[in-house]
């Protein structure tokens, strides 16, 4: 995996999710388009595996979720919703227990992983599919995406941290209307409202997306974990406990081979070369 000219296949046991590695880029592409990309039971538990494999892989600097064909990833499959026969049978706690186990390792895992992610949509978005994309860092839309809470729709209440993280993107109001009315937002209004970072048109989308994490694979690896760190700390923590948080993560990453080797490419005016040390 230490190729980083061309691009390197990774099996992830199933036709309906697709990763590669190429330049410290990992792509981990969802592959049901004649579905809008929506969750399975092949999918689903391939995505956990793939979010924390590349989340752990010292070969992998970013990563990008994206969908096959016009879609990100239109949530749970709704035709196939209650058809678990075995899960007809489970009592309240039972089935509790296992959705919340469910959402740990697929949204809960994809929050927790110590490097820059991006979720490149080219279509629709919906359901626990923009929850999949409000969990990455960074969202980078075509021109002809939209995304939909959609839960009012189906008569549920939301999962996958839908609530959690669209407050904290976009505030109370505005997700109480997202949430309550599940309407089709387009592109350009999700970057008004803050949903997305960008949108750029349809044919430049995964060009951009992977332009932005190339530049990200490219950087100081030790030092943009601890920002992650504190900027997932800053909606948590108050001013001086973050403050205090910050200064020891800073001293840390001074220490590092890769701001030494920063602070000489800057004296040389040349690119840094960062190793992750």
């Amino acid at each position: 995996m230490n190729n980083t000219t061309g691009s390197i296949d990774i099996d992830t046991g199933t036709d309906e999710l697709l990763c590669s590695l190429r330049d410290r880029v990992a792509i981990i592409t969802l592959n049901r388009p004649q579905a809008r990309n929506s969750l399975s039971d092949n999918l689903t538990p391939a995505l956990r595996t793939m979010i924390k494999e590349r989340g752990e892989d010292p070969n992998v600097g970013a990563i990008i979720i994206t969908g096959a064909g016009t879609a990100f990833c239109a949530g749970g499959d709704v035709k196939g919703m209650g058809a678990n026969s075995k899960k007809q049978t489970w009592s309240f706690d039972q089935k509790v227990e296992d959705l919340q186990d469910r959402q740990r390792r697929l949204t809960g895992a994809l929050i927790s992983v110590r490097k820059p992610t991006i979720a490149a949509l080219p279509g629709a978005a919906a359901g626990a599919g923009l929850s999949l994309a409000l969990a990455c860092d960074i969202r980078i839309a075509a021109e002809s995406a939209f995304v939909s809470t959609g839960y009012m729709r189906v008569g549920l209440s939301g999962d996958y941290g839908i609530a959690w993280l669209l407050t904290r993107l976009v505030g109370t109001a505005r997700a109480r209307e997202l949430m309550f009315l599940s309407e089709k937002i387009d592109a350009k209004r999700c970057e008004t409202i803050g949903l997305v970072n960008r949108v750029v048109p349809d044919d430049k989308l995964q060009d951009e997306a992977f332009a932005m994490a190339k530049a990200m694979a490219e950087g100081p690896s030790i030092a943009l974990r601890y920002m992650k760190n504190n900027l997932d700390e800053a909606m948590a923590f108050d001013f001086n406990t973050a403050l205090d948080h910050e200064a020891e993560r800073l001293v840390r990453a001074a220490s590092t081979a890769d701001h030494k080797e920063a602070v000489q490419a800057f004296i040389e005016k040349r690119k840094p070369n960062f190793k992750g040390v």
